[in-house]
């Protein structure tokens, strides 16, 4: 176990997640020395525990703790120790000015690596860099007018990056920067609908769904329900221009054939589609897809799906509680063909459990016979909801690695089948402290998944566990977008109930931000 001690509650998220990727098998936990009366008002006397009020047993805990890090913030310095085997390890001692946020946690975090990487003999290769968009940097950067040159030699000074995900994240700013030129930020916005229902769950999975067999009964009663959000949208925003739509989830052809319609034509009936450039539905789990379900979406005119197979692996698949075959997925996708999709994604996982490079090879040979338009490759990131952590025991004797070796390869094999990388993001916990990079062919890149990670336009979203973010024209005070975001409840049960209760948080906060 590894302790974070904290004299207040400053960058803590920071210094957990840079903590935590030099210790990816270790549990970190963080505590604070100061009293209640400190930390009054700023939401962690409920999450983190005070130190100096634990009981025998954390006290215990705390003294066999592999390692322990202090971080003191004083009057105008910061102050670094860690301590091994109750001995100093390593420390630093530096001036911050704690008036620029900013400027102080890049400085909190670049030291705190230095000596990381001093104590493990390791490098990460995104460097400092602990946030899940890193391609907002060089976006940023390119909009105020800084040459390719200029963009690496602050990212290589500032985060510590390597030269290969520097060039990446500007090599992909670039691609989603020229794609968002078509896009009307002001007057538009996008909808995301929520279908929080699966086959089965899998192991490493913390999303908002619920098995299907359970709640069977209720899906219709869910899409009353969302057909109220979804009213209550299309009157709302009737004078903004509906620039794309994502149903997800979950998984949404959990749905029936008739359910499925009975959604899509509620949409299209509700909302001006002339300014929308796409619609995507993630099919998601091969054994959730039927030619009925797939010929309901075609006649629909939607012009994007997901069949995501995670891995062409069965014993994996098996494992991983992903209850179809490698057979069911290539089928699934032949008859997506042959209905007439021409922009169809599969996601894959690496790190699975069990995997290895040769494994990693051979799925993507399969995906190579298959030729879908898009790849999207996914680090494996486990969350603290998902069964491989909670039951993580069961699970410790488990092979899970991530490499450059294995992105790299999957890098390859996409390039080799005509498919440029679009977009980037990152997780908490990710294996290898990789990424997720979407691939796509030239045309097929997907307009959401852009819109989702770099954050410049409103995403009404509707369903259990969705969060809607409005993106409003001023800035922070630190020179970022400002963004407000609308969280519905996660519980299928509480969003039945409570469906009218998110629909006015919506407009509560429509009225606070004055959305118009």
């Amino acid at each position: 176990m590894i302790v974070i001690n904290f004299n207040k509650p400053e960058f803590e998220y920071d210094v957990h997640s840079l903590i935590k990727a030099f210790f990816a098998k270790e549990d970190v936990e963080m505590y604070y020395t100061c009293n209640e009366a400190e930390v009054a008002g700023q939401n962690v006397a409920c999450t983190h525990r005070n130190m100096e009020n634990e009981d025998a047993d954390t006290q215990k805990r705390l003294e066999e703790a592999e390692h322990i890090f202090y971080i003191d913030y004083l009057d105008n310095k910061i102050s670094i120790k860690w301590i091994e085997n109750q001995e100093i390890l390593r420390g630093s001692d530096f001036l911050v000015e704690f008036d620029d946020r900013k400027e102080t946690k890049n400085a909190l975090k670049k030291k705190l690596y230095d000596l990381l990487k001093e104590g493990t003999n390791r490098e990460l290769p995104w460097g400092t860099l602990t946030g899940i968009r890193p391609t907002k940097i060089p976006m940023k950067l390119m909009e105020e007018g800084l040459s390719d040159d200029e963009i690496k030699a602050y990212m290589k000074e500032t985060y510590f990056a390597t030269d290969e995900k520097i060039q990446l994240s500007i090599d992909i700013a670039k691609r989603e920067k020229a794609l968002l030129s078509k896009i009307d930020y002001e007057n538009g916005y996008s909808l995301y609908i929520g279908i929080p229902f699966c086959p089965s769950t899998c192991l490493y999975c913390s999303f908002t769904s619920y098995p299907l067999a359970v709640w069977s009964k209720q899906v219709d009663a869910y899409l009353d329900a969302l057909e109220k959000e979804i009213a209550f949208t299309a009157t709302k925003f009737y004078h903004k221009k509906l620039n794309s739509i994502y149903i997800g989830g979950g998984t949404p052809t959990t749905l029936n054939a008739e359910q499925l319609d009975r959604l899509i034509r509620k949409i299209k009936c509700s909302f001006d589609l002339q300014h929308c450039v796409e619609f995507t539905v993630e099919a998601g789990r091969p054994d959730s897809i039927t030619r009925e379900k797939l010929s309901v979406l075609r006649k629909h005119g939607i012009d994007r799906i997901s069949i995501n197979p995670q891995t062409m692996k069965q014993e994996t698949l098996d494992l991983i509680g992903r209850r179809h075959t490698v057979e069911q997925i290539k089928e699934s996708f032949a008859i997506a063909r042959e209905l007439g999709f021409d922009n169809i994604n599969m996601d894959l996982i690496m790190g699975l459990p069990q995997e290895d490079i040769e494994d990693v090879r051979n799925t993507m040979e399969e995906l190579k016979a298959m030729n879908p338009d898009n790849i999207t490759i996914h680090s494996l990131a486990v969350k603290r909801a998902a069964r491989l952590t909670i039951f993580k025991d069961d699970y410790k004797d488990m092979q899970m690695v991530n490499t450059q070796e294995h992105m790299d390869l999957c890098a390859d094999y996409c390039k080799e089948m005509g498919l440029e990388p679009y977009y980037l993001y990152r997780q908490k916990g990710m294996a290898g402290n990789m990424e997720n990079v979407g691939y796509a062919k030239e045309g097929k890149a997907g307009v959401y998944n852009i819109l989702i990670m770099e954050e410049k336009q409103t995403i009404m979203a509707l369903g259990a566990g969705a969060t809607t973010k409005f993106v409003l024209p001023e800035k922070n005070p630190d020179g970022s977008q400002r963004i407000e975001r609308v969280e519905n409840v996660k519980d299928v049960k509480n969003y039945l109930e409570r469906v009218d209760e998110m629909i006015q948080r919506k407009i509560r906060k429509m009225e606070e931000v004055k959305w118009h």
